[in-house]
């Protein structure tokens, strides 16, 4: 019995976890430490490389990398796994200067120490210098969003839209709960229709809309096609402009929407009325939100309106290059307390006009995308290679979690620029986007 893997880890699983693992653990000698408790999944310890990774990265990373490279592998409902995870380890959980000598013993014990495993090539590796540069930007922009549109296609649906959805129905005065029966198509629509009410568009046909971090063109199609309105779309992802374009003039609309491959610090010159920014903000930093704000600012005419809709953090947090989201999701993402997007806009000369939370949306946005690519594992891994699939499967998956639980928000920011006179043509109430 001492000479099974099992019971070599079975004490690094107690000072994990207490006396009490949450899930099954098997190991490559076939050996088990059992769940205590109703066991909902198991997590599968391929090789030895698991712990190598483990022991030269501990933490996040390291778990993370013998994730990626399928040295470890979870069964079961990803979400319940997860969770049984993170409510299981205490929150003052430490391995100590102990508890570290005798994980090291046991990985030595079981000749994980011999070899440093090579880093999955799904890793984006550390940068230096300043964060949110043009070059490093268009980097990290293209680690997460160069991955492959037909991936994205099968992991988004139809509507290749890469934010939180809006699960609301027609009849629904915009107070109710997300409504799971709603589908992600038509949660997009809903999505980009309460932006484009919010924006005004819906006032007078051939409004000039600026749409920063456009995706796959998604908003400026809708923008177009439901309210005329004339857009510039703006990407710095090559893959995601390449389609964008192709999708505008499949649809006819070459003559209303223009996708532009540039940054938005490049933008100059030119007026418009309204600006939507949706899943750009996380990109930009806290170093950089000031100039944001100020560059959109300018090209805003007087009473014009934008729209930030962007993820959120109580206190704010950086994705450091020890992180899994980090390394393997993000790059230099940083997410901003909604506190500080307020404060930022109105610095900038914004009025702030309207601030609506969505995260039980994104929650049900993620669980929807999560099912789309287990639905169509095999076909994202011939597209995109097994350790992508499996790094968006579970960055999504724990998001939910974060969204669900109240560790991340989602918000909608509306500001506007008042005239000289201090005329914001605002309507008096929300009823106007309701």
């Amino acid at each position: 019995m001492g000479s099974t893997v099992a019971a070599t880890f079975a004490p690094l699983l107690r000072l994990a976890f207490g006396s009490r693992p949450p899930l099954r653990f098997e190991f490559w000698d076939g050996s088990v430490v059992e769940s205590t408790g109703e066991c909902r999944g198991t997590m599968r310890i391929r090789s030895k490389d698991a712990l190598s990774h483990m022991v030269w990265a501990p933490g996040e990373l390291g778990m993370g990398r013998a994730f990626v490279s399928g040295a470890v592998d979870i069964e079961g409902d990803i979400f319940e796994v997860l969770r049984q995870l993170q409510s299981a380890v205490p929150g003052d959980a430490r391995l100590g200067v102990a508890g570290a000598w005798r994980a090291v013993s046991a990985a030595g014990r079981l000749g994980a120490l011999g070899h440093r495993p090579p880093r999955p090539r799904e890793e984006a590796r550390p940068r230096r210098g300043r964060r949110h540069t043009r070059s490093r930007d268009a980097r990290a922009i293209s680690h997460h969003y160069d991955v492959g549109n037909e991936f994205y296609r099968l992991v988004l649906g139809p509507s290749m839209t890469y934010s939180c959805a809006r699960f609301t129905t027609e009849d629904d005065d915009g107070r109710g709960p997300a409504d799971a029966s709603v589908s992600l198509t038509d949660a997009q629509r809903a999505k980009h229709d309460l932006i484009c009410r919010k924006l005004g568009l819906a006032e007078r046909p051939g409004m000039r809309l600026l749409d920063v971090g456009c995706g796959w063109g998604s908003m400026a199609m809708h923008a177009a096609t439901t309210y005329g309105a004339r857009v510039v779309a703006v990407t710095i992802s090559s893959t995601q402009a390449e389609l964008a374009r192709r999708r505008v003039a499949d649809a006819g609309l070459s003559g209303s929407v223009e996708i532009s491959l540039s940054d938005y610090r490049d933008l100059r010159g030119e007026q418009f009325d309204a600006i939507s920014s949706i899943g750009m903000f996380e990109h930009v930093g806290a170093n950089r939100a000031g100039e944001y704000f100020d560059k959109l600012h300018s090209l805003l005419r007087p009473e014009g309106r934008l729209l930030n809709h962007a993820i959120s953090s109580i206190g704010g947090s950086t994705m450091g290059d020890r992180s899994f989201v980090g390394r393997y999701v993000f790059p230099d993402g940083e997410l901003r307390d909604v506190c500080d997007v307020v404060s930022a806009m109105e610095r900038a000369g914004f009025e702030v006009r309207d601030v609506e939370a969505l995260r039980e949306h994104y929650a049900l946005t993620l669980r929807k995308w999560v099912a789309n690519l287990e639905e169509n594992w095999q076909q994202a891994v011939s597209l995109a290679g097994e350790g992508r699939a499996r790094i968006w499967w579970v960055y999504m998956a724990a998001s939910a979690l974060g969204f669900e639980d109240g560790g991340l928000g989602l918000h909608q920011v509306l500001g506007v620029v008042p005239d000289s006179q201090g005329h914001s043509g605002m309507p008096g109430n929300r009823r106007a986007w309701k």
